[in-house]
C-alpha cells in the first residue's frame, strides 16, 4: 500500500505512519465511547438500559486491558531490531501513550454519566449512592450495610508491605490503611450492595463503603486507600498437533496462571501517598500512565447487580427498561415430528433474537426423539449452563444415538464452563473431542444424520452465533437450517477433520479458515473490482464485528477506486478510513450500537451474486489462528430477503447508527428533517412478530 502523507485522519490514530489504516486498539476505544454514549440521556434509552450500558463500558474496558493493552505491551517489549525499528518503536510507544491518555479521560466521562444517572434513579425510588458521606441518613444506612454485609466477610488485616501487591489476583481490590494494615477484599463480596429502608432501595458501592468505614473498624481512625490490579489474562495455548489428550490439563494450568499474569493497570482511589504509588509502580513495572486515579467506583461493572435486581416486567411497566422481546416460536417448529419433512422442501433462516433460540433447540430435540435419526454432531464454543441443549444431547446418547461434540476449551473466559461441560457430557455417553490444538475452533455447525428411503441424509444448521441460550437473547445472529446434501456433506467433512485434529478442506460450498476463507474473500473483492472496471453494476457489503485485516482493507480501497460501491456495517474496531478522495470515496462505514449486541457477519458481492454468512470477522486471528466457516446463502428467498430487507434496513438506521468520518471520528447519522426515524432493530423485531409478511420470507 502506497503512503498517503496527507491523510485527514490524525497520525496518532494510524497503525503505521502515513498509511491509511486506523490502529485497531485505538478504534476499539472509539467503539467503547459509542457504548458509553448509550448511557447518556441523549440516547433516549430507558433509564435502566442506560445503567446497563455504563456497566458494559466498564467490563469492556477491563477485558480491553487484560487482552489488547497487554498484547500491545508485549509487542513493544519484544519488538525486534531491524530496518525501521526505531521509527516503528517510536510510533508504537506513541500509540501506547495515546491509548492510556484516552482511557484516563474515559474514566472521567464514565463518572460524568454516573452523576447524571444517580439523580434520575432517585426519582424512581432507586437510590444509587455515589458518595456515602452525602447525608447523615445515607451515612447511617451505609454503615449498617458495611457492618452487617462487609465486615464479617473480611479476613483479619495483615501488616502492609508493597511487595504483597505481587500476590494480588487479577481484578481484585485491596485496601491499604494509613496505619500500615492491609486487607485483600474477597471475591465473594459484590461490588454493589443494597438495603431497603422505609420503602426506598439504597445501593452502595463496596469501595465507597470500604474507604469511609474500614479505618475505624480496623482499630484506627486512619485513612483508607484502595487499589485494583489488572493483569494480562490472555491464556493462549501453543501446542503441537499431537497434544489433544493433554489439552484439558494444559488449559486448566493456564487458567490458574491467569490470576498471576503480568500487571498491566493499577487503579486507585482514596488516601494513597505519592511515595507509596511510586513504589507500587516500580514493583509492578508500571509506567505512571498505567496507574490510574478513579474519582468514583473502581467497579462500575457491578451496576449489573442493580439492573438485575429489578424484575424486567416491573421495570418495563414503569418505563425503566425495554419490554421483553416478543419473540415467538415460528409455526415451522411447533410440531417437532414434521420439522425434517418441512426442511426437505426449503431452507429456513433464523434471525436471532427476533426468532427465538428455542427454534434451534426444537430442531435438536426433534433429532433426539426421532428413531430415524442415527447421529447428532455439533461444535460448541460457548454454551451456557442454563441451556437445555446439554440435557437433550445427553438424552439422545442415552437413547442409543451416536452423539459427537467438539468443544473448544479455550473460549476466552468460558474455559472453566467448557471443561465442566466436557466432563458432564462424557459421563452420559456423549463422545467429546477438542479439535485442533494449534487453532481455536470458532465455527458453529450442527449436523443431523437421518435414515430415509434414499439412505442416510443430512440436515445441517450453520450459524454466526454461539449455541448459547442466554446470549442468543442478547446478540443478533443469522443461522440457516438446510437439507442441501452438498452443504451437509461439506459440514460432515469439516466435523470429521476437526474431530481428528486435521485441517478440513475440499469443500463444494463452505469456505473455511485458515485454509481458504481469506483468499476467497480477496478473490471476490477483486472480482467486483474487475467488474466495475468493465462497466458492470457492482457492490460490496460487509457486516462484521471488526474490520482490521489490512490486506482486506487494502483490497476494499482498490475496489472503491475502481468505482465499486462499498457499504460496511462494522460494530467495533475498524481500520479502514472511508470517504477519502482518491482512496475510499465510494466507501461508507456505519456502526449500530443498540439494545442487542450486533454479532452477525455477512459478506455480499453483487456482481458475483455471492452472499456468505460466517463465524469469522475480518481479523487476522479469524483468518489464520482459528478454525472458521463461511457458508453460502443458496436459497433465493433468503438471499433476496437479506439483499432487499436486511442490508437496506441497517443502512437506513438514523437512530442508533453512527458513521465513520474521514478524520477517523464517529458521528451520529441524522436523517433529514422530513425523513422518518428508522431504527433497524425495531424493524427486525416488527417483521418477526408479523411472520415476515410482505417479504420473501412470509410464513
Amino acid at each position: 500500500m502506497r503512503q498517503f502523507r496527507q491523510l485527514p485522519t490524525l497520525p496518532s490514530l494510524l497503525s503505521t505512519p502515513g498509511t491509511p489504516f486506523i490502529h485497531r486498539d485505538v478504534s476499539w476505544l472509539h467503539f467503547n465511547e459509542r457504548v458509553l454514549d448509550e448511557a447518556r440521556p441523549s440516547s433516549a434509552n430507558p433509564l435502566l438500559e442506560r445503567v446497563k450500558f455504563l456497566a458494559i463500558s466498564a467490563s469492556n474496558l477491563d477485558e480491553y486491558f487484560m487482552i489488547r493493552v497487554a498484547s500491545l505491551k508485549k509487542k513493544i517489549r519484544t519488538q525486534s531490531k531491524g530496518e525501521g525499528w526505531a521509527s516503528s518503536l517510536s510510533h508504537s510507544l506513541g500509540v501506547w501513550d495515546s491509548i492510556l491518555e484516552t482511557v484516563a479521560k474515559f474514566g472521567a466521562k464514565q463518572q460524568e454519566v454516573l452523576d447524571m444517572l444517580a439523580p434520575e434513579l432517585r426519582t424512581e425510588n432507586i437510590h444509587l449512592v455515589t458518595s456515602v458521606t452525602e447525608s447523615g441518613l445515607i451515612s447511617e444506612i451505609g454503615r449498617a450495610v458495611f457492618e452487617s454485609e462487609v465486615l464479617p466477610k473480611l479476613a483479619p488485616p495483615e501488616s502492609f508491605d508493597v511487595s504483597k501487591l505481587q500476590a494480588l489476583p487479577n481484578l481484585r481490590t485491596a485496601a491499604i490503611l494509613s496505619n500500615q494494615l492491609w486487607f485483600t477484599i474477597p471475591a465473594s463480596l459484590p461490588g454493589l450492595l443494597s438495603k431497603t429502608w422505609e420503602g426506598v432501595r439504597y445501593y452502595f458501592f463496596l469501595d465507597d463503603l470500604l474507604e469511609n468505614f474500614l479505618g475505624g473498624s480496623a482499630g484506627t481512625q486512619g485513612e483508607v486507600g484502595l487499589v485494583r490490579l489488572t493483569r494480562d489474562a490472555d491464556i493462549s495455548v501453543e501446542m503441537g498437533e499431537d497434544d489433544l489428550e493433554v489439552l484439558p490439563d494444559v488449559v486448566l494450568a493456564r487458567l490458574l496462571s491467569r490470576e498471576k499474569g503480568v500487571p498491566i493497570r493499577l487503579q486507585y482511589r482514596g488516601h494513597l501517598p505519592d511515595e507509596t504509588l511510586s513504589q507500587m509502580g516500580k514493583l509492578l513495572r508500571l509506567k505512571p500512565a498505567q496507574i490510574l486515579p478513579v474519582s468514583g467506583s473502581l467497579t462500575l461493572q457491578s451496576l449489573w447487580i442493580l439492573v438485575k435486581d429489578i424484575p424486567t416486567d416491573e421495570a418495563a411497566e414503569h418505563g425503566l427498561a425495554y419490554p421483553a422481546l416478543r419473540a415467538k416460536l415460528p409455526v415451522f417448529f411447533a410440531d417437532r415430528s414434521k420439522i425434517f419433512e418441512k426442511l426437505r422442501g426449503q431452507d429456513y433462516l433464523l434471525h436471532h433474537p427476533y426468532d427465538p433460540f428455542d427454534a434451534f433447540v426444537e430442531f435438536v430435540r426433534a433429532a433426539a426423539e426421532d428413531p430415524k435419526v442415527k447421529e447428532i454432531e455439533q461444535t460448541i464454543y460457548r454454551m451456557d449452563s442454563a441451556s437445555p441443549l446439554a440435557g437433550i444431547l445427553k438424552d439422545a446418547a442415552r437413547n442409543g444415538k451416536r452423539v459427537r461434540v467438539i468443544i473448544e476449551l479455550r473460549a476466552r473466559f468460558d474455559e472453566y464452563n467448557n471443561l465442566r461441560l466436557a466432563d458432564d457430557l462424557r459421563k452420559s455417553g456423549v463422545e467429546v473431542a477438542f479439535g485442533l490444538c494449534a487453532l481455536k475452533l470458532h465455527a458453529k455447525v450442527t449436523v443431523i444424520t437421518r435414515e430415509e428411503p434414499e439412505g442416510l441424509m443430512r440436515y445441517t444448521h450453520l450459524s454466526t452465533g454461539n449455541y448459547n441460550s442466554t446470549t442468543a437473547r442478547q446478540y443478533t445472529d443469522l443461522a440457516i437450517l438446510t437439507f442441501n446434501q452438498e452443504v451437509g456433506n461439506d459440514a460432515r467433512v469439516f466435523l470429521d477433520a476437526a474431530w481428528k485434529g486435521l485441517l478440513p478442506s475440499a469443500f463444494k460450498h463452505l469456505l473455511s479458515a485458515p485454509t481458504g476463507l481469506h483468499r476467497k474473500l480477496l478473490s471476490l473483492i477483486e472480482g467486483e473490482t474487475k467488474a466495475a472496471l468493465q462497466g458492470e453494476k457492482t457492490r460490496i457489503v460487509f457486516k462484521v464485528n471488526a474490520l482490521v485485516d489490512e490486506p482486506v482493507v487494502e483490497a476494499l480501497y482498490k475496489a472503491s477506486q475502481a468505482g465499486v460501491t462499498v457499504d460496511l456495517i462494522v460494530r467495533g474496531a475498524c481500520s479502514l478510513i472511508p470517504g477519502v478522495r482518491g482512496l475510499s470515496e465510494n466507501i461508507q462505514v456505519v456502526s449500530v450500537v443498540d439494545r442487542f449486541l450486533e454479532h452477525s457477519r455477512l459478506y455480499y458481492f453483487a456482481s458475483a451474486r455471492a452472499m456468505y454468512f460466517s463465524s469469522a470477522d475480518c481479523m487476522p486471528r479469524n483468518f489464520f489462528s482459528r478454525l472458521e466457516i463461511a457458508f453460502p446463502v443458496l436459497d433465493q428467498k433468503i438471499y433476496r430477503y437479506i439483499e432487499e430487507v436486511v442490508i437496506p434496513t441497517y443502512l437506513a438506521d438514523n437512530v442508533k447508527a453512527r458513521e465513520l468520518t474521514p478524520q477517523g471520528t464517529w458521528k451520529r447519522r441524522m436523517g433529514r428533517a422530513s425523513s422518518a426515524r428508522a431504527r433497524s432493530q425495531k424493524v427486525f423485531e416488527a417483521l418477526a412478530i408479523k411472520s415476515y409478511q410482505g417479504t420473501t420470507l412470509e410464513r
